[in-house]
């Protein structure tokens, strides 16, 4: 059976039209249209419910250090409060799954992929000590405040954490509900991610839905914007097969570090290089390559494939994500696909496809 977050009768009322969703009903759209939504988180505040993320919090004194052994990424000197995005890799160098850690005075609170908690979860508790305690959160909600008018809000609601930097969190309450902030999200815009008691869970998005320019955003516009602010999704652009090298995440792997699974195969791909790497796209065509196109260079050969595409409504046109070989990169072969019977030029691009605008 489909669950549902704490605010699902909310979402009717608002008009969302529900679609399954990594084992929920969630909303994939409202009234007025993805098009309408996306521009609004671009351009005012968008309000995301995205309660269907797991999280856990590992506790113990040993937790950054056991924590540590499992991700490419150096946690040992991270401060209360702060935030990390790292992966969790597999012996064979791919990534289980990418995730948010953050720091806090008893050990780590850990946001996952919703497609992905059940695994995680399990993998997280096998690999832990005696010395840690795992538990999975289950009576929060986790709502997004997005956009460029999201820090005035704050300001009114929650003053401490409008101060906050990007990646950074708090402790701090909004209307008398007490709430853990962090400035952070997936739109590529300044914003905040909000955890509450799922019983205040409706009075708070009521709250901040008030507010003047707040409008709620579905499914399908996270995505676009997500994809235009050239971000992964885990089962596109990561996977258990694709390494953090490929994936085009290698900033987020220490130098140094080789305690990790799979680090022999995410350290010869630094090395040397990998079979394959993530890049961005634009469409010469009206038409969109979509997830899964056979990308080809100018000799008839497959050199890739398409793991995002999709309308830009930011840049008015199709935009795509994709793994290509390396050697296409660096010998500058024209690349298209073929759509039906349409031949499509494509451009690779610098990503993101629009600046980040974080609160740096």
């Amino acid at each position: 059976m489909l669950k549902k977050t704490p605010i699902y009768n909310l979402h009717l009322e608002l008009g969302a039209r529900m679609v399954p969703f990594a084992g929920y009903l969630m909303p994939v759209q409202y009234r007025n249209g993805t098009i309408h939504e996306h521009m609004h988180c671009r351009r005012y505040v968008g309000f995301f419910d995205i309660s269907h993320m797991g999280l856990c919090m590992i506790r113990g004194e040993s937790a950054v250090e056991e924590i540590g052994q499992l991700i490419p990424t150096d946690i040992s000197a991270m401060n209360v409060g702060e935030l990390k995005y790292t992966v969790l890799t597999n012996e064979y160098g791919g990534i289980i799954d990418d995730i948010i850690i953050t720091r806090i005075e008893s050990g780590l609170m850990i946001v996952v992929n919703a497609g992905c908690k059940d695994k995680d979860f399990k993998y997280l508790s096998r690999q832990l000590s005696g010395k840690c305690f795992f538990n999975e959160l289950t009576e929060q909600a986790l709502f997004a405040l997005q956009g460029p008018g999201a820090a005035v809000i704050m300001q009114k609601l929650a003053p401490q954490a409008a101060l906050l930097a990007f990646m950074t969190a708090c402790g701090t309450e909004i209307n008398g509900f007490k709430c853990n902030i962090s400035r952070s999200g997936y739109t590529g815009e300044d914003g905040f991610e909000i955890l509450v008691d799922r019983e205040h869970a409706e009075q708070l998005a009521l709250l901040l839905l008030a507010e003047n320019h707040v409008e709620p955003i579905g499914l399908a516009a996270r995505d676009t914007l997500r994809l235009e602010a050239g971000l992964a999704l885990y089962g596109h652009e990561v996977n258990e097969c694709i390494s953090p090298v490929e994936a085009g995440l290698q900033w987020l792997i220490t130098k140094g570090l080789s305690h990790y699974p799979g680090a022999n195969k995410v350290l010869g791909q630094i090395k040397n290089s990998p079979e394959k790497i993530r890049v961005g796209l634009l469409v010469d065509s009206k038409i969109p390559v979509r997830e899964g196109n056979v990308i080809f260079s100018d000799e008839e050969r497959a050199v890739g494939y398409v793991t995002s595409g999709g309308y830009s409504p930011y840049l008015q046109g199709p935009i795509a994500m994709a793994l290509i070989d390396p050697y296409v990169l660096d010998l500058g072969y024209p690349l298209y696909a073929k759509v039906r019977e349409h031949r499509i030029t494509l451009s690779v691009t610098p990503l993101p496809f629009i600046p980040h605008r974080y609160q740096r």
